[in-house]
């Protein structure tokens, strides 16, 4: 795929013309389904026992092995408590759970050899993922039993995320603590390695010998499969992550459905699931309760992601409940490689930081387009029910007591292909009932957000929307009913903005106020503008003609 270029004062485009980008879920690719020869292959045949003691690493290598050798079929896991090390899968295999079948993965972080992996976008050295399968065809995970990683030996836990009890238990369980007494580490290699990351210091190093002495900062994804085509992932539960739960990266032809991934809300980094540059799936019947974002998109970081230049293309996502999140359904913020032809239906998001979450910021490039929600209901959203924001800054959605909420002063930089660009959305049918702000649209000067389709819309929250930095977007037959109307509209620096049918709450304060000398083409239409105390409030540079009324 060749990237779009962009230079000051022009734009280069592709060379070659793009086919036309599919508008329906049934305009998409069939997605080819995982097939399985009848053959069973029991774990306890292989020396496995469930005692909850045995460290059944060799009998899980021994069951799939020898059920790859007779051409596949399914590796059995009987009720009980496995204990384990890492999983390693082959082709043609289906590891199902038996109802009551618990694998547990073994809190011996040495049992994870260092290997050459990704990490948020980009190569680097982790720890082994407890369950991991490379350049596979026809693989499956099922079954009514649940993983669980051991992730509370992992992952660092800030003080402020847990109450005085949380936080007397943990720390007399082992473990060390930073200079300011407010952080926790599993181990001092834990808290050395996060402490050379948070000062700068990245070892550009591939070889994991160099890594050795901060191997328990290098958390691994849970369930990571690399360019592996027709993958089944059905029914089981998996919980407890180290990091990222379910980790496909440069997969082809996915079908997840009815999986439950479950992680402490204070869990950091433990997404979901996280599809980096995959194509053709679907994401059925899912439940997500976890620290970090719930369905998120992603295709690469920065240079290597534009390099690596794979968008992940083609999905549907439908009938998913998202619990605790940073968000509900997400895209980015390492999307260099892009992501287009994504479709939404029917999904519910409760208590999630934000709703609809798309981040993206200088630097990664890339291009989001084409993406299609429908039916989306949500409430008690911490943050934003829908969210564009191009000046994504890697913090909490939601910030802690005492972070400035203010939104950050930003300055216009050169194009280049470091420049990301969102357009082409479709979001119609999303009921949010209680939210912080109902839509932020958040652009960069020399690269707006564009093109964005809100219908059919009704958001409860405490701020209405705040749109800056974009272009081309239209809202009909929106309601926004916010407590704070000072106002229920903002737009900054925009134009080609369109209210058509808004509706707000009665006796608002000031409906819209516009500001920025670049803002022009506001209209509000079909509107009732005397339920305002005030229609139109105009910034001192905007010029009278930028904003059009006809009200009802």
């Amino acid at each position: 795929m060749k990237h779009l270029l962009l230079v000051p004062g022009a734009v280069l485009a592709l060379a070659a013309a793009r086919p036309a980008l599919p508008t329906t879920a049934a305009e998409l690719p069939t997605v080819r389904q995982a097939q399985f020869k009848k053959d069973t292959f029991n774990l306890r045949q292989y020396g496995a026992v469930a005692d909850g003691q045995t460290l059944n690493t060799s009998a899980f290598q021994k069951a799939i092995a020898a059920c790859a050798a007779n051409g596949g079929g399914t590796v059995q896991v009987p009720a009980g408590l496995w204990l384990t090390g890492p999983i390693v899968l082959q082709n043609n295999v289906n590891l199902h759970l038996a109802n009551g079948a618990l694998v547990q993965f073994t809190p011996d972080r040495t049992q994870y050899p260092l290997v050459k992996t990704t990490w948020e976008g980009e190569e680097a050295i982790r720890s082994q993922a407890p369950i991991s399968g490379v350049d596979l065809q026809n693989i499956a995970i099922t079954g009514n039993g649940t993983f669980d990683g051991n992730g509370d030996v992992w992952r660092p836990v800030k003080k402020s995320k847990l109450n005085e009890s949380e936080w007397k238990k943990l720390v007399a369980s082992g473990g060390v603590l930073n200079d300011k007494k407010d952080y926790w580490y599993p181990s001092a290699s834990s808290l050395k390695g996060n402490l050379l990351a948070s000062s700068g210091q990245k070892r550009k190093s591939l070889n994991p010998a160099d890594f050795d002495d901060i191997r328990d900062y290098l958390r691994p994804n849970m369930l990571s499969l690399t360019r592996c085509k027709q993958i089944l992932l059905e029914d089981f539960t998996i919980q407890n992550s180290p990091a990222w739960t379910i980790h496909p990266l440069l997969c082809e032809d996915i079908t997840l459905r009815r999986v439950t991934a479950k992680n402490p809300w204070y869990g950091q980094n433990t997404d979901a699931l996280d599809l980096e540059s995959c194509r053709n799936g679907v994401v059925e019947s899912c439940t997500f309760d976890v620290g970090d974002d719930g369905i998120c998109i992603k295709s690469g970081r920065d240079e290597e992601g534009r390099k690596r230049g794979v968008p992940t293309e083609n999905f549907v996502f439908r009938n998913c409940r998202v619990y605790h999140a940073h968000g509900g359904f997400v895209i980015g913020s390492e999307m260099s490689g892009g992501a287009r032809n994504l479709f939404v239906k029917d999904c519910s998001f409760m208590g999630t930081d934000v709703g609809l979450r798309f981040k993206t910021a200088r630097g990664r490039g890339g291009v989001v387009e084409n993406i299609y929600v429908d039916g989306v209901a949500m409430n008690n959203i911490a943050g934003q029910a829908i969210l564009f924001d191009m000046y994504y800054a890697a913090k909490d959605p939601v910030p802690l007591a005492g972070e400035s909420t203010a939104p950050p002063v930003i300055e216009a930089q050169p194009l280049g292909e470091g420049t990301p660009q969102f357009k082409g959305f479709y979001i119609k049918n999303v009921v949010c009932k209680g939210a912080e702000t109902g839509i932020l649209v958040r652009g960069l000067p020399e690269m707006s957000i564009k093109d964005i389709n809100l219908e059919n819309i009704t958001l409860e929250s405490q701020k209405g929307m705040l749109c800056q930095e974009a272009e081309n977007i239209r809202l009909k037959n929106v309601t926004l009913l916010s407590t704070e109307t000072k106002p229920v509209l903002e737009v900054q620096n925009s134009k080609n903005i369109s209210f058509d049918n808004l509706r707000y709450a009665s006796g608002a304060d000031l409906l819209l106020r516009v500001t920025g000398d670049r803002s022009q083409g506001i209209k509000l239409v079909n509107t009732n503008t005397k339920l305002a105390k005030k229609d139109v409030e105009l910034g001192q540079k905007v010029g009278k003609k930028a904003v059009v009324v006809a009200a009802k």
